[in-house]
């Protein structure tokens, strides 16, 4: 599924192309892709004739602000990405959008676990983006505000990063790679972990999102993430302990495991990140 990285990556390349743009035809071939507006057509009808003034990120979410201070926000889901004047995938290309100076814009979705909606501020304070902790990458936290909201929790810190309300933007990968750096276990709960381990865990954070945003994301096997041009990230090389199972630890050479955290795979090192 794509991360804070991947999202950001794709911002940078919409907005190269839609800022100051009009949104001169629209269209919207799958009904799952506007689930969040009442159909298809009111998308299509929020969106056509509207400038975008700002594209945005918070965490996984795409905010793209409109001339009429209406929102498009778009989430990639599983399998989601956009594409920047590629040629048509079909049948999942389930988002097009022309753009006044005749450049186009698709969202590509095989599973259709992504979105794009049109919000106003009202519909923004109701749906889960209002629910979001501060993002990862863009607007860090100190160690002492992650404390106050880890406080009192007993659920595993990889399950509360995954939860989006401690902090947004990470997902299955970027988490599992924090955690190593970090030197912390995923299974010790969230309020056991002192400011010094936050500490330590936001400066990784930090330092891993930096280099997957430096080295164009990371696509897996499926190829479920791709740039907007149709290029592979080249992050997956670098990942330390994702995917990595029983290879050896780059830091110490201890067998990287794998457990299973509220139905999501934890890659650790069990000699760099010793259980409480």
């Amino acid at each position: 599924m794509p991360e804070l990285p991947e999202v950001e990556i794709t911002r940078r390349h919409l907005e190269s192309v839609m800022l100051g743009r009009v949104l001169e035809r629209v269209e919207v071939n799958h009904v799952r892709t506007a689930r969040h507006n009442t159909s298809p057509d009111e998308v299509v009808s929020r969106l056509t004739g509207r400038r975008v003034m700002d594209v945005h990120r918070h965490g996984k979410f795409l905010r793209v602000e409109l001339d009429d201070g209406q929102i498009m926000v778009a989430h990639l889901g599983m399998s989601g990405r956009w594409s920047v004047n590629g040629g048509d995938e079909k049948p999942h290309t389930h988002f097009v959008a022309t753009l006044d100076d005749g450049s186009v814009v698709k969202f590509i979705d095989p599973r259709t676990f992504g979105f794009v909606a049109v919000y106003d501020d009202e519909d923004i304070g109701a749906s889960g983006l209002s629910r979001l902790g501060p993002d990862a990458w863009a607007d860090p936290q100190k160690a002492t505000e992650l404390a106050k909201r880890l406080e009192g929790r007993r659920a595993p810190i990889k399950a509360l990063l995954l939860d989006q309300g401690p902090m947004a933007g990470l997902g299955n990968i970027y988490a599992d790679e924090s955690l190593h750096r970090a030197g912390i276990n995923p299974l010790t709960p969230g309020g056991e972990l002192s400011t010094e381990d936050l500490e330590r865990l936001l400066d990784a954070v930090r330092d891993v999102l930096d280099s997957a945003i430096t080295h164009g994301g990371t696509t897996l096997d499926d190829l479920a993430y791709l740039l907007p041009d149709g290029q592979a990230g080249e992050n997956m090389m670098r990942l330390e302990v994702y995917g990595r199972q029983d290879e050896a630890c780059p830091a110490c050479g201890a067998p990287i495991e794998r457990v299973v955290i509220r139905s999501r795979s934890t890659h650790f090192c069990p000699h760099c990140q010793p259980p409480r």
